[in-house]
């Protein structure tokens, strides 16, 4: 349950910096709800992080959490912000979700 929690975490990052993205290009008040919504989704990523350090090692668990957060939020660049989907930008992200799946291996 823990790593499904951190999973959700991780989502909710990748959530708070999409927000952020969002209020950069809002009007108006517009902008307020884009940090509100940062807010609430960082509250909530924070939240569900500590409450599974608790029960999982606190560097597997930050490093697993920022993965998410860091794969997530470039995915969501190219595919919301309509960032460059580069073959080395790619491949990267490949290798990062790769290490993230070997951390979740070796981890008990």
């Amino acid at each position: 349950m823990n790593w499904v929690l951190l999973i959700i975490a991780g989502l909710f990052e990748v959530a708070f910096a999409a927000c952020l993205g969002k209020a950069k290009e809002a009007k108006g008040v517009d902008v307020t709800y884009w940090y509100i919504g940062f807010l609430v989704c960082l509250a909530i990523s924070m939240f569900l992080l500590v409450k599974v350090t608790k029960q999982l090692p606190i560097g597997t668990a930050y490093a697993v959490w920022t993965g998410i957060g860091a794969v997530g939020t470039v995915l969501v660049g190219i595919l919301v912000f309509k960032e460059p989907a580069t073959f080395w930008r790619l491949f990267f992200i490949t290798t990062l979700i790769a290490s993230i799946v070997g951390l979740k291996i070796v981890s008990h």
